[in-house]
Formats: C-alpha cells, structure tokens, sequence
C-alpha cells in the first residue's frame, strides 16, 4: 500500500483554512459541510465522494449554530474529516467511489464533530486571552502589536484542524485495503445503509427547520426513502 503524501498535505491545508474561516476570518460559508467537503473531495479527486458525504452531513448539521457561549458540534472538522478519509480510501482500493464507501466513511468519523468541539472551548480561551490584549494594545496606539496578536490567535484552529485533517486523510489510506477484505453482503448493507441515512439527516434537518408541519414533512421523507430502498432490493433479487 502506498500513501498520497500529497493528498494528506493537501487534505491538512484546507481543513486548516476553513476551520479559521469558519471562527476567524471571512465567515462566508465556505466551511459549511456540503462546500468544505465537496471542495475536500475536488483536491483529491474524489468529487462524488465529497458531495454525497457534504451532502449528508450539511443535513444533518443544518440547525447548528453558536448561540452565545453555547458552542454546537464542530461540522466542518467533520465534513472535512469524513470526506478526506472517503476520498483517499477510494484512491487505496482503486475502486472509485461507492456509497458502500460513503457509509463507512461516515460511520467512523462523524464523530469528529464532538472532538473539534473539544477543541474549539479549548482555544475559546487561548483566543479570548489574546483578544483582551489585542484590545489593550489598541487602546494604547499600538495598532501594528494588536494586529500581530489577533493573527497570532487565528493560527492554532490552522494547526490543530489541518493536523486532525491530515490524520483522518492518512487513516484511509490504511482502511482502504480492510474495505476490499469486508464480504460481500457487508458491503451491500453498507451500501443501503447510505440512502438510509440520508432519510434520516433529512428528517433531521426538516425537523430543526421549525416549520408547522416539519415532523411532517420529515416523516414523510423518510418513508419514500426507506420505500424507494425496498423497492430496489426486491427489484434485485426478482
């Protein structure tokens, strides 16, 4: 097995951008899950693998946001995770990109989100303690001294997340090869457990949508998907 030193290079900087721009600088929704993720998959030539991964996971983190101190899970250390991982182990296996992939990819790393959490409150303080300086040496004249010290606070999210993202990238390389060992009705019911949870993301997200008929709407949803599936399991085996 070989590893794409590039593609974990590359998987490391932009998770690293997007996680500063998602707290930091810009703000104009580039680390929201369905373009971090897609943008992940387009830098390492998986661009199905990082659509219909950021597709899942935007509907899932679709009601999240910073509300005050209260901070939700980490959706673009997610995405980008999730959809690095995917792409390098379609590259191991060579297969391309399946949702069988997908699925696994998802089930081991959308974990990611509660981690980088973990580590957002942890530089929530080192930022703040940086901010009141910045603010001291503003108010003191010293504009160049408080410029140098707000970007001094941007670039451990750039560290921290672009090395969280790299490692996720390096883990598939590694698990690629296990997927190509799985059986085959493995593989199948991972396949089918896609479309199963992207029902469920979807319900999740017309959930927190606060429409007046989102529960609704959500069950509705999930049950075309789940009939749609079955659908096509018995169209297979007829």
């Amino acid at each position: 097995m070989s590893v794409g030193w590039t593609q974990v290079a590359l998987a490391g900087v932009w998770g690293g951008l997007v996680a500063v721009e998602r707290k930091a600088f810009l703000q104009a929704m580039f680390s929201r899950p369905l373009v971090s993720a897609t943008v992940m998959g387009l830098l390492l030539n998986d661009v199905p693998s990082g659509l219909f991964v950021g597709m899942l996971l935007e509907l899932f983190h679709l009601g999240t946001a910073n509300l005050g101190a209260s901070l939700p899970d980490n959706d673009t250390l997610s995405a980008t995770g999730t959809s690095a991982a995917a792409a390098t182990m379609a590259a191991a296996t060579g297969a391309g990109s399946t949702p069988a992939l997908w699925s696994l990819a998802v089930l081991l790393f959308v974990g990611l989100g509660r981690w980088g959490l973990v580590v957002d409150r942890l530089l929530e303080r080192y930022s703040g303690r940086l901010a009141r300086k910045a603010l001291a040496s503003a108010e003191m004249g010293n504009l160049t001294r408080a410029m140098q010290q707000n970007l001094w606070g941007m670039w451990p999210h750039f560290v921290l997340f672009g090395v969280m993202t790299s490692l996720c990238a390096l883990a598939g390389f590694f698990l690629g090869p296990l997927l190509e060992r799985m059986p085959l009705p493995l593989l199948r019911g991972l396949a089918w457990a896609y479309p199963a949870m992207a029902s469920v993301a979807a319900a999740i997200a017309a959930r927190g949508s606060h429409a007046r008929r989102a529960p609704v709407y959500a069950g509705l949803g999930a049950a075309v998907v789940t009939v749609a599936v079955i659908l096509c399991i018995l169209r297979e085996r007829l």
